[in-house]
C-alpha cells in the first residue's frame, strides 16, 4: 500500500513540466537556504542562549537566497535532471554554495555594525551545512526518482533483504563496469551484489558501495552473495585473455554475458537489454590480425565495385566494409528482394550518417543471367567483382542437386564471364573448406566453380562457354578465390541454433561426437577476404589460417556451462540440458581440411596462404561443364555425381544420391 502510494506520488512528480519542476526546486532551495544559516547560528550559539535570528538578523535572511538563487541558475543546478544526477552536478553545487557564501561574508562585513555584529563562524557554518543540506537532498531525491527512496544501503552487499531482482556480479571494476552498475541500478531488472577483478591491488576493497573479489574467490563469492549471473565489462582485453576467463568461469553454475563495448556504455546507448550472451568467438580465443591498410584499398577505395549475394551472412558484411574503403559506387546484387531491400537500408543509413562519398544501388537478379549481369557490369564499368552469391547449407543442396550445381558452378561461370566481357580488373571468388576433397555436392560445386576460375585465369584470349559466335574475347581480369571455413552467425550455422535449444530447456543437437570444424568470425572473414583478393597474378586460391579445428560437441557444452546449466549425461543424470547425437547428414563429414595438396606459400600477410591447385585446360573443362548441364537439364543425377567425380578431384560422395526429384522418381511405378 505504502509503496504504491510512493509510487504515484513519483510518477505525479515525473509528469510536471519543466517550468513546474524548476519553480518547485528554487522555492525549495529557499527554505533550504533559511534552513542552513539558521542552524548556522544553532552550531554556533546553542539553543540556549540564542536570541531569535530571523528578528534579530532579518536582513541577513533576506540576502542569502537573493545571493544564492541567482549564482544556483547560473550554474545550472536547475538544469541537471534529478534521475541522472551525477558527479558533475556535485561539483557545480559546490561551486555554487562557495561562490554565494563568499559574497554573504562580504555583505555581512558591509553591514554589520557593533551593535549588531554577526559572529564570522556563521558564514564558515551556513557554508557547510548548506553543502550538506543542499546537496544532501538533491542525493536523496536521485535515490527516490530511481525507486530506492533514501536508502543508500540498498547499494552496500550483504545488508539490504532480498528484492526478487537476478544478482549479478560484474567481471572488471574498471570504467565500463562501473558504468553497467549504474546502468543496472538505473534499469532495476537486475541487482548487481559485487565486483570481480584480476587487479591484486583492489581485491577485498569497495569500490560503487560493491565488494570487489578475486577471480580465485569465485566460490566464495557465490557463497556470500547468492550471486546468479556473471556480467564480462571488459571491452579492452583480447580474446585470449576472454578466453581464459570463461574457461575458468564454466565450471560453476553461473550465466555469463558480456557488455557490448566502452563506448557504447559511455555514449549511454547501451541498457541492460543490450547484455549480450557470451561472444562464441571468445571461446575459441582467437585475436583478429590487424589489416593492412594498402591490401584493403587496393581493389576498393575509389573504385566501383560489386558484390554478388549481397544480402547474405559474407555478402552483407563484404558491404560493410567496402563501404568504410569509400569507393565510388557500391552495386549490391542479390536475387533476394527481402535480403537486398535489409542490406540496402543499413547501408543507406550509414551513409547518410557518416556522409560518406558512395553511392550505392541495388539490383535484383540471379547470377544464372548473363546478359543481365553484363549489362550491369558494363553500364556501370565495374572494376572489382566480390562472387558470394552461392548456396552453401550442405544437407539443402544434396536434396536440391540441379539448383546447387546451375547457382554455385553455372553462376560462377557466368558471372566471371560477365566480368570478362566488361573489362573488369578484379574478380575475387568466396569459397569453402568444404571444396578440399569434398563428399558432398556443395562442397564439389565449389571446388568446380574455382576450376572454372582457375582455368580462365590461364587463358589470354578465351572463347567463352555457350558462345555460339566462338569470339576470342581478350581477358584482362585478375581472377582470384579465397577458400575459409565456417563463419559464426551465418546463416545455417550451428551457433544460433545451440542457443535457441538451450533457451528452450534442450537438448542440444550435435551430429556426431567427433565432429570438428573451423570457426572464424564474419567480420574478420570478410576483413580477410578484401585483402587476399588484392594480392596474386590471377587463378590463385588464397587459403585464411582458421587457427585450430573445433570440436562441435565440446562447444556445445561450453554454451550450456556459461549459461549457468549444467550437462545431463550418463556422469551427471540430473543435469539441466542433454547433448544429443543425431547421426552425420547427407554429404557431412566428420571434419574438413583447407587444403588439397602440401604445396602451398605463405604471402605478406600471415593469416593468408596461397595454395597451388591442379586444374583442366579452358576448352577441356568447357566440355565437362556442357555435359554437366545436359546431365542436369535432364534430371540425370546419377551422371551428375559420375562428372563431378571425374572432374573434381578427391570428391568421394558418401550414401546414396538423396535429391528429392530423384528419390520421387525412384519412388514412381
Amino acid at each position: 500500500m505504502f509503496e504504491s502510494g510512493r509510487s504515484r506520488i513519483r510518477t505525479t512528480l515525473l509528469e510536471l513540466s519543466r517550468r513546474q519542476k524548476r519553480l518547485i526546486q528554487v522555492a525549495t532551495d529557499v527554505i533550504l537556504v533559511w534552513v542552513a544559516l539558521w542552524l548556522a547560528f544553532v552550531v554556533r550559539l546553542g539553543l540556549g542562549e540564542m536570541d531569535d535570528p530571523i528578528k534579530e538578523h532579518f536582513w541577513l535572511f533576506v540576502c542569502a537566497p537573493l545571493v544564492a538563487i541567482p549564482l544556483f541558475i547560473r550554474f545550472g543546478m536547475y538544469r541537471a535532471v534529478m534521475r541522472y544526477f551525477g558527479n558533475d552536478a556535485l561539483i557545480a553545487i559546490i561551486k555554487a554554495v562557495s561562490l554565494s557564501s563568499l559574497i554573504l561574508t562580504l555583505v555581512v562585513f558591509w553591514y554589520s555594525n557593533h551593535a549588531n555584529i554577526v559572529p564570522r563562524s556563521i558564514i564558515f557554518n551556513y557554508w557547510w551545512l548548506s553543502l550538506i543540506i543542499i546537496g544532501g537532498l538533491r542525493l536523496a531525491m536521485r535515490q527516490y526518482f530511481l525507486g530506492d527512496w533514501f536508502f543508500a544501503v540498498r547499494h552496500v552487499p550483504f545488508v539490504r533483504g532480498d528484492d526478487g531482482f537476478p544478482k549479478v556480479a560484474i567481471y572488471g571494476a574498471g570504467a565500463a563496469g562501473n558504468q553497467l552498475v549504474a546502468a543496472l541500478r538505473m534499469g532495476r531488472v537486475m541487482r548487481p551484489v559485487a565486483f570481480i577483478d584480476d587487479d591484486p591491488s583492489i581485491a577485498d576493497r569497495v569500490i560503487s558501495g560493491l565488494q570487489v573479489f578475486r577471480a580465485d574467490d569465485i566460490q566464495k563469492l557465490i557463497d556470500m552473495t547468492g550471486v546468479q549471473e556473471i556480467l564480462l565489462a571488459l571491452p579492452s582485453v583480447s580474446r585470449a585473455r576472454r578466453r581464459e576467463i570463461l574457461g575458468n568461469l564454466e565450471s560453476f553454475p553461473l550465466h555469463v554475458r558480456s557488455v557490448p563495448g566502452f563506448m557504447d556504455l559511455a555514449s549511454g546507448r547501451v541498457k541492460v537489454d543490450d547484455i549480450q550472451e557470451v561472444d562464441v568467438a571468445d571461446l575459441l580465443g582467437r585475436d583478429a590480425v590487424p589489416a593492412q591498410s594498402d591490401l584493403l584499398a587496393h581493389c576498393i577505395t575509389g573504385k566501383v565495385v560489386m558484390v554478388t549475394g549481397a544480402g547474405g551472412s559474407i555478402g552483407s558484411e563484404l558491404c560493410r566494409q567496402i563501404l568504410s574503403l569509400k569507393p565510388t559506387t557500391l552495386l549490391l546484387f542479390e536475387h533476394s528482394e527481402f535480403n537486398l531491400y535489409s542490406i540496402l537500408g543499413e547501408l543507406e543509413q550509414r551513409v547518410r550518417r557518416e556522409a560518406l562519398p558512395v553511392r550505392v544501388l541495388p539490383f535484383l537478379g540471379s547470377v544464372r543471367s548473363q546478359k543481365h549481369l553484363l549489362d550491369t557490369m558494363s553500364m556501370w564499368k565495374v572494376e572489382t567483382v566480390y562472387h558470394a552469391a552461392a548456396y552453401k547449407h550442405v544437407p539443402m543442396v544434396e536434396h536440391n542437386i540441379a539448383e546447387g550445381v546451375l547457382n554455385n558452378v553455372i553462376g560462377t561461370l557466368y558471372t566471371a564471364q560477365a566480368a570478362l566481357q566488361a573489362n573488369v580488373a578484379n574478380f575475387v571468388l568466396i569459397s569453402t573448406d568444404k571444396a578440399v576433397r569434398p563428399t558432398n555436392v556443395m562442397g564439389s560445386t565449389k571446388r568446380l566453380a574455382e576450376m572454372v576460375l582457375q582455368a580462365l585465369s590461364r587463358e589470354l584470349a578465351p572463347v567463352l562457354y555457350s558462345d555460339s559466335a566462338n569470339v576470342a574475347r581478350v581477358n584482362k581480369t585478375r581472377f582470384t578465390m579465397v577458400r575459409f571455413g565456417n563463419v559464426l552467425g551465418s546463416s545455417g550455422s550451428v551457433i544460433p541454433l545451440f542457443h535457441k535449444q538451450i533457451k528452450e530447456g534442450g537438448p542440444v543437437t550435435v551430429t556426431h561426437p567427433k565432429i570438428t570444424r573451423y570457426f572464424m568470425t564474419i567480420p574478420e572473414a570478410a576483413q580477410l577476404v578484401i585483402q587476399a583478393g588484392s594480392m596474386g597474378q590471377g587463378g590463385d586460391v588464397f587459403v585464411l589460417d582458421m587457427g585450430e579445428p573445433v570440436k562441435i560437441a565440446a562447444l556445445a557444452e561450453k554454451m550450456i556451462h556459461l549459461s549457468g546449466l549444467s550437462v545431463r549425461d550418463e556422469s551427471n543424470p540430473h543435469g539441466d540440458i542433454a547433448v544429443e547425437f543425431t547421426g552425420l547428414r547427407p554429404g557431412e563429414k566428420l571434419y574438413e581440411e583447407l587444403l588439397i595438396g602440401d604445396n602451398v606459400v605463405s604471402t605478406q600477410h600471415p593469416m593468408i596462404m596461397s595454395a597451388h591447385e591442379d586444374y583442366l585446360a579452358w576448352d577441356v573443362l568447357k566440355q565437362r561443364l556442357s555435359m554437366l548441364v545436359a546431365s542436369v537439364d535432364s534430371d540425370d543425377f546419377l551422371s551428375v555425381r559420375q562428372l563431378l567425380r571425374e572432374t573434381v578431384s578427391g570428391y568421394t560422395p558418401d550414401g546414396e544420391i538423396v535429391d528429392w526429384v530423384y528419390q520421387q522418381r525412384r519412388s514412381e511405378p
